[in-house]
């Protein structure tokens, strides 16, 4: 391998997207990666993207992308229905890769691409990015060095602005593309859950679509919608924690996220300071131990910052730092987390939830 980690990218535009706004800042920012080649759909869009970021190769194929030897890692930015296909390309060339969430439309595709990544030997990354917030890591830690004592309760409500009264995406709207309120947002926020406190042993829940079609943005045109825009669920995490989650789709006012703990001997509450996605910002933390005393802020240590100081704040950051922990894995040869193994992990708790809200019944994991 070069000297730097060299990333062929599939799905960039100079304009918009995830691999625009938050991994192409964040790839920019770390030295000891490189981004070499570009793909998408079309070899002049790919050409003009690669000119416009300064990239010297273009792509229309992915496959051809991921066996140009110049490409060390191959990063997954398209829509979720299309992950499988530019992922198993990687992956048959002997390319490390790193995909966005959901990695796949289900737990199926996933089990296939963390099956054939392993059997390969490649290093393998998926984009759940709270788990590499210095906040979120802060608090998991307090919480096993016995901050809250016995932690008893968790509490967590998220806004899900976009799931509202329109839809820019069509392909969004069908629960069977694997890409929508429940599986995005709320997949996001529950890892981050279960990251802190631990996995559900039993869980209970409302998955509720309270429109049976919705206009597109721009055109207005109406389409039938199939997929959840309100996502409530309950039960037992780690080592007996009661948790209760909701995920609300549409309001642009209120609480844009929060995470309460509650423990035997103090509390914990991790917040929002922007109006974006949980794992896209920074968050705040406060906590207090003993009874009477009020929530006080903490300061997040240094430790838990693994990129540069100058490295772009907001969409970038956490991008970043999982692309940091990826580097170490891929130079080091030792297991990458968050991986295509916890994907497959947060695929099937989607589907504890799915059974819960289809069924009425309570499922245990």
């Amino acid at each position: 391998m070069a000297d730097k980690i060299r990333v062929g990218m599939v799905g960039v535009t100079p304009s918009r997207g995830f691999s625009s706004i938050a991994h192409m800042p964040a790839l920019k920012a770390l030295p000891d990666f490189e981004v070499v080649a570009l793909c998408t759909t079309r070899q002049e869009s790919a050409e003009a993207a690669a000119a416009h970021y300064g990239v010297p190769l273009a792509f229309a194929d992915a496959a051809a992308m991921a066996q140009h030897p110049e490409v060390d890692l191959v990063t997954v930015c398209v829509k979720v229905p299309d992950h499988f296909t530019p992922v198993m390309a990687a992956i048959d060339a002997g390319k490390h890769v790193y995909c966005e969430w959901p990695l796949g439309r289900n737990t199926e595709e996933a089990i296939q691409m963390l099956s054939a990544a392993e059997g390969r030997g490649v290093r393998h990354a998926i984009g759940l990015q709270g788990r590499v917030s210095p906040a979120i890591n802060y608090v998991k830690d307090l919480i096993a060095q016995g901050y809250v004592g016995k932690p008893l309760s968790g509490t967590l409500f998220v806004n899900a602005a976009n799931w509202g009264a329109t839809l820019d995406r069509a392909y969004q709207a069908d629960f069977a593309n694997g890409a929508n309120m429940m599986t995005i947002t709320g997949g996001h926020n529950l890892d981050l859950l279960c990251h802190i406190l631990g996995e559900f042993r039993e869980l209970s829940a409302f998955a509720v679509s309270q429109r049976t079609h919705i206009p597109l943005e721009g055109t207005g045109e109406m389409i039938p919608m199939d997929v959840p825009d309100q996502l409530v669920v309950s039960g037992i995490v780690g080592d007996g924690t009661v948790v209760s989650v909701q995920v609300r789709g549409g309001m642009t006012r209120g609480h844009e996220f929060l995470l309460e703990i509650h423990g035997t001997e103090g509390d914990l509450v991790l917040a929002a300071t922007a109006r974006t996605s949980t794992q896209r910002q920074e968050l705040t933390v406060q906590g207090a131990q003993g009874a009477g005393k009020p929530l006080a802020d903490l300061p997040i240590p240094a430790s838990y910052r693994w990129v540069p100081a100058d490295a772009p704040t907001g969409s970038p950051y956490n991008v970043a730092q999982l692309y940091a922990k990826l580097g170490e894995s891929i130079r080091t040869g030792t297991p990458m987390h968050p991986g295509f193994d916890d994907a497959v992990r947060r695929h099937r708790m989607l589907d504890m939830i799915t059974a819960s809200a289809s069924t009425g019944r309570r499922v245990t994991g």
